[in-house]
């Protein structure tokens, strides 16, 4: 009902007196009866949720503006463990005038904070703007609380009990009054958790004691029961005992609650999954396209136990390639509205950690009924492409399909068999010339990726290694090979066949975007870049020079010029620039650090309703469609896709033809046109859920990210407190007023070395150069130099590691006999 979607809401209310209006009034002037009451009401919450609207009391929402002639922003609070914190204000709440004078996030003095709490979205008094787009402010009040639980390490003090929170930036500490040290915990809830905990994880869970006797050093998850005031702490109750902070497993328990990761799958949700009948149906079947006969395989991780994707490739009679892309089918069992359904959306994501996994899916599904394992029928969506020798796709078939995986095979397996290995060989050799057919047909589509500009950093990951009993024994270089970039070809691929085909049906769909980097980060980039004699090749950047009119007004009549704020100007960048500094570097000493600060001057990819490209990729039009059973994107477009085939051809097979004169359409960053995306004429899912799943699953993803950086950075910490007092040689990888971080060349493991502990001269920050030069000495350390450090403490609280220059001492002079 288009009176109901939420562009026509926030009009409704923008054209009321002082741009609010009350629910009874909306249902009223609206017409709403029944379901249509709730359906305003959720979509008023969403909108509160999203900082488009504010909800002034329990009854009434406004547009966030100016009132009462003060500047009143709603944005999300971010708090640092001294105890300020900045507000990053929504744009659909700062005016014309604010966005042009506002730069950057809005400071928050301790006393200002009030009773919100880090991640808080909260309503922001703004003080003056000053003329370097700072700003000052005040929270008025938490819109919506981030979360209501917080994990933290249990004490007993002398004025009772609290619980230190891990996360530093939540702040002080939380009272838990008598009587609600322990959880809850009757019979019927332990039989409950019983059922719950065998599908919340993939691997190993921490162990739990089932009595505790002392909690003092003990983590616990505590439920937030009072709020903060400006005169008193927060009060919780333990909900959840974890265990000790070092114990095996713990570290992972602390982080899925930190980031508040859903981890437990409702009973509704586990009930559907084990309903699900496995046996296909004969009727399924019949009416789908059958691969079953051909040699599909999957190729995955040793680890691996679920598996999204199987690829075959073949020789067609006119030479060309075909090359088979089968994803599970998820949404056969995953249907909208279902417990399954919700959790999905809920969680947004698998999180994979380096000794577990939080799934997306209940085990049934993820790692059985749709996991395409070999010799079993699994019900598949198919992306049949025909590939000419210069890697253009000719042609495509989209389909239902049915498949029997004939082997689950390796990365490790298939790199062996390609490189020669005898024994890999013959117990593959029926597979063998299919897996040598993959790697002509994968560097093919890399070459071509390569011809349009697409940006490939390969940097190598940190890869945790553990022993028989779970510990943590080192940190190596993650390996990329053939295999790897194989499967990376023919996703790539799909994903693209997938997302022209819905886009040129105008049906409304979610793309994975990637925008075009800020004028302001290619400029940091340069300058930076330019240090080590690189550069982009954008030539000179255009400054704009801004005076405000409160600076013209303050120096009129002084004889004192206005400042002027430089800002740069849009710039024509374009990935193919990437790809050729990227090139130019390869092998470099230099390359790593580059290739980094190329990284931070990228915006991060997302998910939208709109299609605007994906500027890393070089491509016109991306999806994301190869991995349902742990996205919940993927499952969306595998809807999205298979109620388009339903509404099309009898036999559920949808055809496209070459583009026209077999040419690409330029991407949205070339020069021969400006990029217009089709407007869809409609589609399964609305433009307005479509946005909320858009937005909501890369929240998800930026949320399992960050859990699964913040653990592999605690892991590091953990590897290291037996290594204080050793030296290795490492990089400076960032250089700050406040000392130089330098990264391990062979451990990927981060520290800070202080400017205070740089005790051979007087060193200070240059801030033009980015360098930190000794006064007397002239001693430079600056970006990309290679150093030997020491190894000088473990911060236990903060987790962070700070290294020492290594100096070596010189050899004592021998004395000369006379």
């Amino acid at each position: 009902m288009d009176k109901l979607s939420d562009s026509a809401l926030l009009k409704k209310i923008e054209r009321q007196p002082r741009r609010t209006a009350g629910f009874k009034q909306l249902v009223r002037e609206l017409g709403l009866h029944g379901d249509a009451r709730q359906e305003l009401s959720d979509r008023l919450q969403r909108l509160v949720k999203s900082g488009q609207l504010l909800q002034t009391d329990s009854d009434r929402y406004a547009i966030p503006q100016p009132a009462t002639g003060k500047n009143i922003v709603v944005g999300k609070l971010s708090m640092h463990r001294d105890g300020f914190g900045f507000v990053t204000p929504d744009a659909a709440s700062l005016d014309a005038g604010m966005k042009a004078r506002l730069a950057g996030d809005i400071f928050i003095p301790p006393p200002a904070v009030g009773a919100a709490m880090h991640g808080d979205r909260v309503v922001v008094e703004v003080g003056p703007i000053r003329t370097d787009g700072r700003a000052e402010g005040r929270i008025l009040r938490s819109v919506n609380r981030a979360h209501s639980t917080v994990v933290g390490i249990f004490h007993h003090g002398r004025r009772g009990n609290f619980v230190t929170p891990i996360d530093q930036k939540v702040g002080g500490e939380i009272v838990i009054p008598p009587g609600m040290e322990f959880p809850e915990q009757s019979a019927a809830a332990a039989v409950s958790t019983k059922q719950k905990s065998v599908d919340r994880v993939l691997g190993k869970e921490a162990a739990r004691r089932i009595e505790w006797d002392d909690l003092e050093g003990v983590v616990v998850d505590v439920e937030i029961t009072d709020w903060p005031s400006a005169t008193q702490n927060p009060r919780g109750k333990v909900v959840e005992i974890l265990g000790y902070e070092d114990d095996f497993g713990v570290d992972v328990e602390i982080m899925i609650r930190k980031f508040h990761l859903p981890h437990r799958f409702p009973l509704e949700a586990l009930e559907e999954a084990r309903d699900i009948e496995a046996t296909i149906p004969h009727h399924e079947i019949q009416r789908r396209r059958d691969f079953r006969a051909l040699p599909i395989v999957t190729i995955d991780g040793e680890t691996a136990r679920d598996f999204d994707d199987a690829v075959t490739v073949s020789q067609l009679a006119n030479g060309n390639f075909e090359l088979q892309v089968h994803i599970a089918d998820v949404a056969q069992y995953v249907t909208p509205g279902s417990a399954l359904d919700h959790e999905a959306r809920l969680r947004g994501t698998s999180v994979y950690f380096p000794d577990r996994a939080v799934p997306m899916l209940p085990l049934e599904l993820s790692t059985d009924i749709c996991s395409l394992r070999p010799q079993v029928e699994r019900l598949v969506l198919s992306c049949v492409m025909e590939i000419d020798h210069k890697g253009e796709i000719v042609g495509y078939e989209l389909s239902e399909g049915v498949i029997r995986s004939a082997e689950r095979m390796t990365y490790t397996d298939v790199n062996a068999a390609l490189e020669g290995d005898p024994a890999i060989r013959e117990r593959y050799a029926p597979l063998v010339p299919t897996f040598e057919m993959m790697r002509d047909l994968a560097l093919i589509l890399n070459r071509k990726r390569e011809r349009r500009g697409s940006i490939d950093f390969d940097l190598p990951e940190p890869v945790i290694e553990f022993d028989e009993l779970g510990l943590m024994k080192s940190i190596t270089r993650s390996e990329r090979n053939i295999a790897h970039r194989l499967i990376e070809e023919f996703m790539l691929s799909a994903n693209e066949c997938v997302a022209e085909y819905l886009e040129n049906r105008r049906v409304a769909s979610l793309y994975r975007i990637h925008e075009k980097p800020d004028a302001k980060r290619v400029y940091d980039f340069e300058v930076l870049a330019a240090a080590f004699g690189y550069s982009l090749g954008v030539g000179p950047l255009p400054i704009q020079r801004m005076q405000f009119k409160s600076d013209r007004r303050a120096s009129y009549g002084t004889g004192k010029r206005p400042k002027e704020i430089e800002i740069p100007k849009e710039v024509h960048i374009t990935p193919r620039m990437y790809q050729k500094l990227t090139e130019k570097i390869a092998g470099k000493p230099e390359e790593r650090i580059l290739s980094f600060l190329m990284l931070r001057s990228l915006k991060q990819a997302r998910y939208s309703e709109e299609n605007l490209g994906h500027f890393a990729l070089a491509a016109r039009c991306y999806t994301h469609f190869t991995s349902p059973i742990r996205r919940y994107p993927d499952l969306i477009v595998h809807r999205i896709l298979k109620e388009v085939l339903r509404e099309g051809a009898n036999d559920h097979v949808a055809r496209a033809p070459s583009p026209a004169n077999g040419v690409a359409a330029p991407s949205p960053w070339s020069k021969r046109r400006e990029h217009v995306s089709l407007e869809p004429t409609g589609g399964p899912i609305a433009l307005d859920e479509l946005h909320e799943i858009a937005t909501d699953s890369s929240m998800a993803e930026r949320r399992a990210a960050e859990a699964e950086r913040d653990l592999m950075e605690w892991k590091k910490v953990k590897f290291m407190q037996d290594r204080v007092g050793e030296d290795f040689d490492g990089l400076i990888i960032s250089v700050t007023k406040f000392g130089f971080f330098v990264e391990l060349t062979d451990l990927f493991v981060e520290g800070l070395v202080p400017l205070a502990s740089l005790n051979d001269d007087r060193y200070t920050y240059h801030e033009n150069t980015r360098e930190i030069i000794g006064q007397r000495s002239r001693k430079t350390y600056q970006l990309g130099q290679k150093i030997r450090v020491l190894v000088d403490r473990i911060d236990p609280v903060e987790k962070k590691i700070q290294f020492a220059v290594f100096e070596e001492q010189p050899a004592p002079k021998r004395k000369r006999h006379k």
